[in-house]
């Protein structure tokens, strides 16, 4: 069974696009989180996954989009949440708002979480061996995380942590879009890249009023 695997979509439709184009044959989708945020289209991008019928996290874009308490985000990603608050429908909202901070996909053998297994606003750095180690493992094989926008896989005998990196808004230096499959078979994982129309987005920032500096950080992939 191979599984795709994609996170921190951040409304950024020309770069799901892209990167569902490029995936291979895949028996299931599964997301880590951050489907909206920053970017202009956050309503189709959860269309495009509730119509697939992807297993999905919240992450904390989604659950400051849906959520009544204050957030704390710099100004980009304030924007992003204020834009998505004024552009998602009410059935948009309710799905986003249902979506659990972890869940177990592929009769358990999959976890997905955005952030740490233990607290889904932590950062998880594929860098920092650290955290990113065997012992975030726990029943399943396969430990799917996102949040950092930096993609990594490290495969271990109790098995594989993967960050599949972000689909909308890379911050490791690769501007390309990111996302990974999982081959529970064979127990190993490949971690893709996928060149969009970053240019086509950045005028799409910018026509929406969202902050100029979005657009340019999509640019350095940072």
């Amino acid at each position: 069974m191979k599984v795709g695997l994609i996170s921190d979509v951040h409304g950024n439709l020309v770069a799901l696009e892209a990167v569902l184009a490029d995936m291979p044959p895949v028996d299931e989708l599964c997301c880590a989180g951050d489907v909206v945020g920053y970017n202009p289209w956050p309503g189709e991008c959860v269309d495009e996954l509730r119509a697939r019928g992807v297993p999905t996290v919240m992450g904390n874009h989604d659950a400051a989009v849906v959520g009544d308490a204050p957030f704390r985000f710099n100004g980009m990603a304030r924007a992003g949440v204020e834009h998505a608050r004024e552009e998602l429908t009410d059935e948009q909202r309710r799905w986003l708002a249902s979506l659990p901070t972890e869940r177990l996909e592929c009769d358990g053998r999959v976890k997905l979480v955005h952030g740490h297994p233990d607290d889904p606003d932590r950062y998880t750095r594929y860098t920092y061996p650290k955290e990113f180690s065997p012992r975030l493992l726990a029943d399943e094989d396969v430990l799917v995380l996102g949040h950092t926008h930096v993609q990594g896989a490290s495969q271990y005998a109790e098995g594989i942590v993967v960050n599949p990196g972000s689909v909308g808004q890379p911050r490791d230096g690769d501007p390309r879009a990111g996302y990974a499959v999982v081959d529970l078979e064979a127990m190993a994982v490949e971690t893709h890249r996928v060149e969009y129309d970053v240019d086509a987005v950045r005028e799409a920032v910018n026509e929406a009023g969202l902050p100029v500096r979005i657009g340019r950080r999509l640019a350095r992939g940072k």
